[in-house]
Order: C-alpha cells, then sequence, then structure tokens
C-alpha cells in the first residue's frame, strides 16, 4: 500500500498546476488530447437527442454572448501565453427548449442555455453572468479536474482495501464506510471550489467583455427567489447556498472589476 500511495504523490506532483485570475492550485492527470475528442462527441449526441428552441431571436442572443464573452477570453489566453491551450477550444453555444432552469458546459467549450434558465437572467447582463460561469468552468477545466478526483478517490479506496485486507471481516466494512462517506463529502466541497471559482472568473470574464458584472448578484437573488428554499444543506451540495453566492460575489465584485481592467476590457 506505501508504494502505491507514493507512486499516486508523486504522479499528482507531476501534474499540479495553478488556474489563470484566481491562482488557485490545481491537479490535472487528463490531457485534452485524450478528452475533447470524447467530450465534442458527447455534445453534437445530446443536441440530436434534444430540441433546439425555436425561438430565433434569443437563440441568437445566447450565440452572441457565448461569442462575445468567449473572444475575451480567448484574447486573454493569447496574450498570457496560453495560445496552444485555446486552439483546442471549439466553442459553442445553443439553447435548448426545457424547462430546468441549467445551463452547462462540456470541457472545450460546449455550452447549452436550457429555456427555464431564460426567466432567472431576465436580461441581456443576466445571460452574460450565466454565460460568464459555464465558460469559466471550461477555461479553468474543471471537468478534467473533476475526472483527476474521481481516479484518486478510486486510488483511496484500493489503498484502503489493501490496508485492511489482514483485518478481520467487521473491521474492513468499517473503515470502507468510513472512507466512503468522507471522500464523498470530501467531493462535494471539491465541487463547490470549482463553482465558487467559476461565479468569480465568470465575473471576470463578463466585465471583460463589457456586460455589467453587477448583475451576476441579481441573478442569483432571482435564483434564491425562484428555489424557495428547496436546496439541501451546503455542506451535502455540490453547489454553494445561494446566500453564500450572493455575499461573496459582493465581496469579488470590485475585484473583478479590477482584474478586467488590468487584463484589458474590450470595446464594443
Amino acid at each position: 500500500m506505501k508504494k502505491l500511495i507514493l507512486l499516486t504523490s508523486f504522479l499528482l506532483s507531476l501534474s499540479c498546476s495553478t488556474v489563470p485570475i484566481t491562482e488557485r492550485k490545481r491537479v490535472n492527470i487528463v490531457d485534452d488530447d485524450e478528452i475533447l475528442p470524447a467530450s465534442f462527441a458527447q455534445y453534437d449526441n445530446f443536441l440530436k437527442e434534444s430540441s433546439l428552441s425555436k425561438d430565433v431571436k434569443m437563440t441568437n442572443e445566447i450565440k452572441e454572448i457565448g461569442a462575445r464573452i468567449s473572444k475575451s477570453v480567448d484574447r486573454f489566453m493569447r496574450a498570457n501565453g496560453m495560445t496552444e491551450e485555446a486552439d483546442k477550444y471549439r466553442w459553442e453555444f445553443n439553447l435548448v427548449q426545457d424547462d430546468q432552469m441549467n445551463a452547462w458546459c462540456l470541457p472545450g467549450g460546449k455550452v447549452v442555455f436550457y429555456t427555464g434558465i431564460l426567466p432567472v437572467c431576465h436580461n441581456t447582463d443576466g445571460i452574460a453572468a450565466v454565460m460568464g460561469h459555464e465558460i469559466a468552468h471550461a477555461f479553468a477545466k474543471h471537468g478534467q479536474e473533476r475526472m483527476t478526483s474521481s481516479y484518486g478517490q478510486q486510488l483511496g479506496g484500493m489503498a484502503v482495501a489493501i490496508g485492511t485486507s489482514g483485518q478481520n471481516y467487521d473491521t474492513q466494512v468499517l473503515w470502507n464506510s468510513i472512507y466512503g462517506i468522507s471522500s464523498q463529502i470530501g467531493m462535494l466541497a471539491y465541487s463547490r471550489t470549482h463553482e465558487t471559482e467559476a461565479d468569480k472568473l465568470g465575473m471576470v470574464f463578463m466585465t471583460m467583455a463589457g456586460y455589467d458584472p453587477e448583475e451576476a448578484i441579481e441573478v442569483w437573488k432571482r435564483m434564491k427567489d425562484a428555489s424557495k428554499g428547496d436546496a439541501p444543506p451546503e455542506f451535502l451540495s455540490t453547489h454553494p447556498s445561494n446566500d453564500t453566492r450572493i455575499q461573496d460575489l459582493q465581496k469579488y465584485l470590485p475585484v473583478a472589476r479590477m482584474n478586467a481592467r488590468e487584463f484589458g476590457i474590450d470595446q464594443y
């Protein structure tokens, strides 16, 4: 087991990098050339099986806002030594007819908005706030990082199994149960870290593209009203609570504006 732990630690140390702007340390052992083709294929399959919105005006607005923010991100990446990485993105934005209050982004820049989230977005800047958040997930490679964490969780389970192999059955069951619960809660917290980072990066990106970052705070106020308190306790959720997000964004607003000025606000 000791050799397995040492090998895992060595591999993870080689894969440590920093998220630009937030400067958070991350570990990623998933190669873009491995995950992006699968991501693009999954996105295409989803679109084939889904009903795209027939609202041409709103669809065009989603695409325009996505293109505008992603171009700002692309310029930032190329200005900061990330040209090779920027070349791998295939930005695409679609609006799906679905009542869910949801939007998501796959690795490589494939974004989907559901029509159900549009009332919460409320206006162009609100759409930009959600779009910036989703684009931030792709920019920070949260999908790849989650896959890396999943691999680590599996290795941890193997280590526990090997370490308790000489113990009696009840002891093995106890330790595996403890590991399963603690690692799951750890993964949820890890997901909340990604959501908080995407909120912050998204606020920077929408500001860089010329949108009003204060609307990101208003989006989460509307999301809170729409949810009517129907949410699990934050420590058992993959997302921070609405109140936490509102407070964090209010504090981060001046930082987002400063970062946008530093990295260049696009003129439209």
